[in-house]
Formats: structure tokens, C-alpha cells, sequence
């Protein structure tokens, strides 16, 4: 067996997907530009680096999709999910990593494995002979989107994604904020006071929304407009949905009791999530913006406790490009007009680092397994895996295609339980116990150890 795996991009999606191929045997070549060829939000050359946030969000196996996926990662011996367990940090229920070490365990592991090589030359065509597959994700180079798009004979669909601001914690004034998760929650005291919360009263709530309202935003080029994925809205942009928005999203004040003023409910509570593992940076939870740098300053100095932040990085904002896939691919992930194509990530159409994750996953073991002759059956639709890729490649709705997030109205009714939200969580239990054994089934079935 002599032909190669080639992978563009090495965020997530690529990162995973190259490492499930190697695992099975096959020889691969990761195609990474940067730090040859930088983009707008990456720092660094590191593969599989965090961009936007550092939490992969819930890790409840039972009553949430998210943490589904997060099992059946770990079940598939997946190289994101070993190193976010390697480099977790306290996030109450959510799993949260420090991103730095993160992205160094994942190069250092793709880098030693003898299956696996990486080349920094950038690709800017789709290639029509050999097994490829893009995972080019949010900000695909411009020459490659425009190859992609004289393939697909459309237009890339677009919309803008925010990244949140990071604080020095050094610089919180802690006398008006302090430590606790919502409603306490979590096994150790750690993850019990895993969020660090700055208060709010009523006047300082009404003041704090006429400044985001009315602060300098980042205009658009011409031709762009302002499709945002309703997950990752700018908090300026909830702002002017309504000035109770903030109050019943990020800034919702419920399962808070603040020890400096106990007796007193704050009106709205921000909430920061520690970034890295020594505690000296946090990220604000939710705050992904569109302000001017200026702005941002002034901005968030006016939460109480942040009046004189340092910031490591300010907030920002980047186009952020995905494909028609219910049009353009079938259900192995491969392109309708080129079938030595697949597509994986973000740019399917799947929203988040753990849902972009698990579709490299996939694309790994398909395409993987066409090279050695053994060709899988793609993942049962009632996983969590099998409900995201039927959504994206058939499921959804082509004309009013958007980025999805996981989430159990992806998945098939459980017969004989109750809807609302009453049986609620019945209904997940019964969703993720289903799952968990289809995708044990679709394991058990297709050995994909390296021969």
C-alpha cells in the first residue's frame, strides 16, 4: 500500500482526521500554511490551536450532546479528546483546556508519529488524482476558496465569527469580583469555584448597554454582510436584540451568591473562565465582539472589577467560510463531483471545536479505510457523530443551510417517552444510552488498528 493521505488544514478537524489515518496504517502528509502563510485569528504555527475560546463546552455524557460527542471521541481513541483531558482546566461541568499546551501536545503527537509528515507549502487548487481531504476550516486561504468555489459552481456561503477578549488576572480587582460556578456546580471544590464573577447593579447594567450599543464597531468590506452564527453572536449585536438580552444569556445573574454582598442579588452578573492552567489569564465568557480595539477598553472597563484590566488579547472578528454540503457532498463526506475530496470541519458546515473534531474523526477512517481496500460504513445516524454528518449531508434543508452546533433535535425520537420539557431529561438519558451503543456497534465492527 503505497498511496498517501494528504490533509489541508491542521486545525481540529485536520489534526483528528490525520491521526485517526495514521493509527489505521496509512501514510499521511498534513499541508499546513501557517506559520508560512498566517491568517487574521491564529497566533501561532501550532496545530490544532484554539482560536475563539478555550471550553469544549459541557461534558455530561448523559443530558447533553456535546458531551456525548466528547464520549464517543474518547471511545474512538480520538487525539483532540486525550489532549484536552491532558490539559483540562476547572470549568464546573463544561471541559475547558489551556489552549497553549493543548495545541503543543497535539503537534508533538502528530509530529512523532511515524505515519504522519507536515508540509507548510500552501495548496490552492483541488487537486483531481490521490486521496484528499480539506479541513481548510473558518478562514480558508483566498485562493483555495476561490478554487472551491469555481468547483462547486456557487458562491461560498459566508458568516463572521467573534473572538472573546482574554484578561490578566492580576489586573481583576477582587474585592468586587469572586470565584464560584453557577449553582455551585461541580464534584471538587476546584470546579466549584472555576468562573470568576464581576457584578452588576441596575444603573451599572443600563449604562454598561448604552456604551456596547453605541461604541465604534468594525465596519464590513463592501459585499460582506453580517450573517452571524446565532452560537457565537457579538455581544454588542445581542445588545441591540433587546436590553434585557444580555440579562438572560451570558450575563444572567441565577446560581450566583456574591460573598462581599451577600444579602444583596446582583442584576447582572460577567462571567470569566480561567485560560490557562497557572490562573493568570481569563477569558470573558461569552463577550466575542466587533468593537474597535479603543472601544473594547473603555467598554469592558466599565464592569465592576475589570476598571483597570489588562488585556493579553482584545476581542476581534473574522469572516468565517462553509460549504453547501447538503448540496455538494454525500454521506461519506466526499465531494459529488470529486470523489477523491472530502471535506471535514468547520467548513461542512458544523459549528464548534468539538463538532469539527469529530467530523475530521470520521473523514479519517472513511478515507483511510477506501486506501486500504476496506471501506466502512459511515457512522450510525442515532450517535451523536451519525445524527451531526446525516444533518450536514442530507438532513438539513439546502436553501437555508446554516452552521449547527450538536444538539438532540439532530437526533431521531426515542419511541414510547414524553415530549416537553418534562421528560426532558428521560428523553436524553434514553438519547445518549441509544447512542452510546450504536456507536460501540460501529467501532466493534470495522477493527481499525494499524495491521
Amino acid at each position: 500500500m503505497t498511496e498517501r493521505l494528504h490533509i489541508v488544514g491542521g486545525g481540529m478537524a485536520g489534526s483528528e482526521a490525520a491521526w485517526q489515518a495514521a493509527e489505521m496504517g496509512v501514510q499521511v502528509v498534513i499541508h499546513e500554511m501557517r506559520p508560512k502563510v498566517g491568517t487574521f485569528a491564529h497566533q501561532t504555527g501550532n496545530l490544532g490551536e484554539m482560536v475563539c475560546s478555550n471550553s469544549f463546552r459541557s461534558d455530561d455524557d448523559e443530558q447533553n450532546a456535546v458531551g456525548l460527542l466528547h464520549w464517543e471521541m474518547r471511545a474512538a481513541h480520538g487525539l483532540i479528546m486525550a489532549s484536552a483531558d491532558q490539559h483540562r482546566l476547572p470549568a464546573g461541568g463544561a471541559l475547558a483546556v489551556d489552549r497553549e499546551p493543548f495545541a503543543e501536545t497535539v503537534t508533538a503527537r502528530l509530529r512523532a508519529h511515524r505515519n504522519i509528515s507536515i508540509s507548510s507549502e500552501e495548496v490552492t487548487e483541488l487537486p483531481k488524482t490521490g486521496q484528499w481531504i480539506f479541513a481548510t476550516g473558518p478562514l480558508t486561504s483566498p485562493a483555495l476558496g476561490a478554487a472551491i468555489r469555481a468547483e462547486t459552481g456557487a458562491e461560498a456561503l459566508a458568516f463572521f465569527d467573534a473572538i472573546a477578549p482574554i484578561v490578566y488576572a492580576e489586573s481583576i480587582d477582587m474585592e468586587k469580583a469572586w470565584m464560584q460556578s453557577r449553582y455551585d456546580k461541580g464534584e471538587t471544590e476546584e470546579e466549584r469555584t472555576a468562573y470568576l464573577n464581576c457584578p452588576m447593579d441596575r444603573d451599572q447594567y443600563e449604562a454598561f448597554i448604552d456604551a456596547l450599543v453605541t461604541a465604534d464597531k468594525t465596519e464590513f468590506h463592501e459585499g460582506e454582510t453580517a450573517g452571524y452564527f446565532d452560537g457565537c453572536l457579538p455581544i454588542e449585536v445581542m445588545a441591540e436584540r433587546g436590553r434585557e438580552t444580555l440579562r438572560h444569556g451570558p450575563m444572567k445573574p441565577v446560581g450566583l451568591t456574591n460573598p462581599h454582598q451577600p444579602d444583596v442579588k446582583a442584576h447582572a452578573v460577567v462571567q470569566l473562565r480561567r485560560d490557562n492552567a497557572l490562573g493568570t489569564l481569563f477569558n470573558i465568557v461569552g463577550f466575542q465582539t466587533k468593537m474597535k480595539y479603543g472601544a473594547q477598553t473603555d467598554v469592558f472597563r466599565m464592569i465592576p472589577g475589570l476598571e483597570n484590566a489588562s488585556f493579553a488579547r482584545l476581542g476581534g472578528i473574522h469572516r468565517n467560510t462553509f460549504i453547501n454540503s447538503p448540496t455538494l457532498l454525500d454521506d461519506r463526506m466526499r465531494l459529488r463531483s470529486r470523489p477523491n475530496i472530502r471535506f471535514a470541519g468547520q467548513i461542512t458546515g458544523v459549528e464548534g471545536y468539538v463538532e469539527s473534531a469529530a467530523m475530521g474523526l470520521l473523514a479519517g477512517r472513511l478515507a483511510a479505510a477506501d486506501i486500504l481496500g476496506r471501506p466502512l460504513a459511515t457512522a450510525p445516524q442515532d450517535s451523536a457523530m451519525g445524527a451531526l454528518i446525516h444533518h450536514i449531508t442530507g438532513g438539513a434543508e439546502a436553501k437555508t443551510f446554516q452552521p449547527m452546533n450538536v444538539n438532540f433535535g439532530l437526533f431521531r425520537p426515542v419511541e414510547g417517552l414524553k415530549g416537553g420539557r418534562r421528560g426532558r431529561k428521560d428523553r436524553y438519558k434514553a438519547y445518549t444510552d441509544r447512542a452510546k451503543a450504536a456507536w460501540q456497534g460501529w467501532l466493534e465492527q470495522c477493527a481499525l488498528d494499524a495491521a
